[in-house]
């Protein structure tokens, strides 16, 4: 590639632009530019020429159009190479330009802002700079084109040894940068657009253009010979796990982000101060109580060997004796909603273990398209479906035995049927109303499911109540529920057997109670 003779130069964000445009003309290139990026440059004494002499047209409509030009993408487009391209180039009196740097207009920091006016949002989108970009980058054999300030050093280290050329690796790199910033930059404005208004569009659009950005690269995946990334979603979406602050620890795994957004939707489910310690992206041990102390020790108590190297979620500011009793036992990470200074004193004694501040959280002003939706990669596509948000209305349950629950069993119920939806299908529960005491989770029959809850229990089953993600397809789950010693069952409903399943709760004496949905999690 031949040195660079002209440039044009088109920022909003400014980083870095003197130092660039100073080398470049230092190096004897042309620098073409517009608007405030031109008035930046000639205040700090640097020779410009503005696109209007170029053009030979001005800026019209207060800058709505001033690069969208034949001297300017002609410029940018053409092949010197091809005949066809070099005829244009004389007979319309175009000189090539092989240096594009352009950065867009700061739509997503506008809108981020929240509040923002209609008319203020759509100034903010930009269409001459993409444009350029977008040219330059289809035209990377000959042209260069940078739109992020952070690569400006790199490339004038490279111009400044090779005697002012690119290498073509390094622009294809630039240009594809470009096609990436680009399709953000319009995922974030399809994302804003159907919120103008306060009017969300309903259902699923036709196209998913999702964009999260890089936050970090991590050790590996599952498995060690497995490569990772964790990816910000943009705008931040309230209660986002990736808006939380990482207070104390190493960074995080791959294993410890799943866990942790499992803890930190677990905690969430509750009003009372509760504790849920999850283990593989399934809860070992959930309690409510009257302080978090108590709640992590009883959620503590339902499984003591899981809890060994699991992730905790508290919904509650983190204690001196909460602390202390976290600090009995190996714990990967805690999230929480704080931390006395007390609780990180006694906390950070522990060099590895993970802190996480969910008071951090950071909300945007508006939902993306894609906000409340989760998504799972499948093979040679994408499911999509809304988040499983519906919680249970008592009011709405069905009692289908003969026997009523009695008032402390709807509450032992309630607080089951919250925790079962924690759980990985199929799944049962074994509760008090404020701990749990037998989980089963993930299971191939629901029967297994059953019989592993009871196995995995540490103190009697005795009084409790079972959970059901989903319906008893026979009656052999209530069987071992009896067994076992629960007095009531909540469950969707909606078997075939569902009255072979009902006659056997009220054979047992116990309650039953449909609740009309399901909360599988496969």
């Amino acid at each position: 590639m031949a040195k660079f003779s002209r440039a044009i130069l088109s920022v909003s964000d400014k980083r870095g632009l003197l130092e660039l445009a100073q080398k470049l003309h230092a190096m004897g290139v042309e620098i073409i530019s517009t608007g405030g990026t031109a008035e930046h440059l000639e205040e700090a004494g640097i020779d410009v020429v503005q696109v209007s002499e170029v053009t030979g047209f001005p800026e019209i409509m207060g800058g709505r159009v001033k690069t969208l030009h034949p001297k300017i993408h002609g410029g940018i487009l053409a092949r010197p190479e091809n005949p066809g391209d070099r005829e244009a180039l004389e007979s319309h009196q175009i000189k090539p330009i092989d240096l594009v740097v352009v950065n867009l207009y700061p739509f997503e920091q506008t809108v981020g802002k929240g509040g923002v006016e209609r008319d203020e949002a759509l100034e903010k989108i930009d269409i001459g700079g993409p444009c350029m970009l977008r040219a330059a980058a289809k035209n990377y054999t000959r042209v260069a084109v940078l739109c992020d300030p952070d690569d400006y050093g790199a490339v004038m280290d490279e111009l400044e040894s090779s005697g002012g050329e690119l290498s073509e690796e390094t622009r294809r790199k630039l240009a594809v940068k470009v096609f990436q910033h680009t399709a953000r930059y319009d995922s974030i404005i399809a994302s804003f657009l159907p919120s103008l208004g306060g009017v969300q569009a309903e259902g699923f659009p036709p196209y998913f253009n999702i964009s999260f950005e890089r936050a970090q690269e991590l050790r590996y995946g599952e498995n060690p010979h497995q490569k990772a990334a964790l990816y910000r979603e943009s705008p931040m979406p309230a209660g986002a796990l990736l808006g939380t602050k990482q207070l104390h620890g190493k960074e995080l795994s791959y294993n410890n982000i799943l866990d942790l957004d499992a803890a930190l939707s677990g905690a969430r489910q509750f009003e009372e101060p509760a504790a849920v310690i999850i283990k593989h992206t399934n809860p070992c041990g959930v309690a409510v109580a009257e302080d978090l102390l108590q709640a992590y020790t009883k959620a503590k108590e339902t499984d003591p060997d899981s809890a060994f190297g699991s992730v905790v979620g508290l919904n509650r500011e983190v204690d001196e004796e909460t602390a202390k009793e976290l600090s009995s036992t190996f714990v990967e990470a805690v999230i929480a909603a704080g931390f006395s200074s007390t609780a990180l004193e006694i906390l950070t004694k522990k060099k590895n273990i993970r802190l996480i501040d969910m008071r951090g959280e950071t909300a945007a002003p508006y939902s993306t398209h894609f906000h409340g939706i989760t998504f799972r990669k499948v093979s040679g596509g994408l499911l999509a479906q809304d988040e499983d948000q519906l919680t249970l209305d008592p009011s709405k349950l069905e009692v289908v035995t003969q026997r009523e629950p009695t008032a402390e069993e709807m509450r032992a119920l309630t607080f089951a049927w919250k925790v079962v939806k924690l759980v990985k299908s199929n799944a049962i529960v074994y509760t008090t109303d404020s701990r749990t005491v037998g989980i089963g989770a993930g299971q191939m029959s629901r029967v297994d499911s059953s019989r592993l809850a009871v196995m995995k229990a540490r103190s009697s089953l005795k009084g409790t109540v079972l959970a059901s993600d989903a319906f008893f397809p026979f009656r052999d789950g209530v069987d071992v529920a009896k067994e076992a010693g629960a007095t009531a069952v909540i469950q969707p409903g909606g078997s075939v057997r569902d009255q072979e399943v009902i006659q056997a709760a009220d054979e047992h004496g116990m309650a039953m109670v449909f609740t009309g949905m399901r909360h599988f999690r496969h």
